[in-house]
């Protein structure tokens, strides 16, 4: 079981979300289950609410997860939809985690398409499925200028535009349809060979778009804010700075008793903390882990709590 996917920072995870307060926690991504059975293990009266996009991921949290039982409840779906998958009121849960980002089972499935490893098709839906368009799809129908921004926005490329014209003047003889297509396109444009760094902002920036995974981000943070309980904590991993940005400016902004503009004689806000944050700076793996676990490198964790 333990190979569909290394769950980071695991011990970071269940000490800062407190989970041996007990209570019902939401696992919004559980992958494949690592995270979420490190929180049930905490005691019999911690509760756990697993949901994930990924089908094949589901499956395999429900059978890593299946001696807990009743204790564990399964939803596939978006976690910014949590309310309405799991029937939630406001209040309801002790803790949240996210651990954001693509699991490595993903990555080395290649019929996923979410490596630029040769062959593999340009799909990257976290669903493996519809109703979103595939990154192929994105690539034969948009324009330049909503290709360069996909670009600029989720891979911070500067010669975003470039690119978008390379790749529309490209699917003019022939689409793009696997990961050696782009690549193509890139070393065009570029004129040289492109490096894995390079080539890994390109294919994140989209597979963000792909999946709207910004928008489900910033959608779901004050969403998932409200259905904790006071004391409640909201927990979360990220693996680059876009999405680090949101969660750090959430939590920053929660955290403010006054978040009016600064030229207001008076305040006109909530005049008051939601609460607090748990981590004025990210947490990262250590060493040790990194080591063991490559992927684990650029992960951050920040957590917050919600105020009494």
């Amino acid at each position: 079981m333990g190979a569909f996917h290394e769950s980071v920072m695991l011990e970071d995870v269940v000490r800062c979300l407190g989970a041996d307060r007990g209570g019902l926690y939401l696992d919004g991504t559980v992958g494949g289950g690592g995270h979420a059975e490190a929180i049930l293990k905490v005691g019999e009266d911690v509760r756990l609410l697993a949901a994930d996009r990924d089908p094949e991921a589901l499956a395999e949290a429900r059978a890593r997860l299946r001696t807990f039982g009743p204790r564990v409840a399964f939803a596939p779906g978006d976690y910014a939809d949590a309310r309405e998958l799991f029937g939630l009121g406001e209040g309801a849960l002790a803790g949240v985690l996210l651990d954001l980002g693509v699991s490595s089972h993903q990555i080395d499935t290649g019929a996923r398409g979410f490596s630029f490893r040769p062959g593999v098709p340009l799909d990257m839906r976290m669903s493996g499925q519809g109703p979103e368009p595939t990154a192929a799809e994105l690539l034969a129908s948009l324009s330049v200028d909503e290709l360069a921004e996909i670009f600029r926005a989720y891979g911070e490329e500067r010669r975003a535009r470039r690119l978008a014209a390379g790749i529309v003047e490209s699917r003019k003889r022939v689409p793009l349809r696997t990961s050696d297509d782009l690549l193509r396109v890139l070393e065009a444009v570029w004129g040289r060979p492109v490096a894995a760094a390079e080539a890994a902002r390109i294919f994140q920036a989209l597979r963000i778009a792909v999946n709207k995974e910004l928008d489900s981000l910033g959608r779901a943070l004050p969403e998932l804010r409200d259905l904790l309980a006071p004391g409640g904590r909201l927990v979360v991993i990220s693996y680059h700075s876009l999405e680090d940005r949101l969660v750090k400016r959430a939590f920053r902004e929660w955290s403010r008793d006054c978040v009016c503009p600064p030229n207001l004689p008076v305040c006109r806000c909530r005049g008051r903390a939601l609460g607090r944050e748990v981590t004025r700076v990210p947490l990262r793996p250590s060493p040790e882990e990194v080591a063991r676990n490559t992927r684990a490198r650029s992960a951050r964790l920040r957590a917050w709590e919600r105020g009494q």
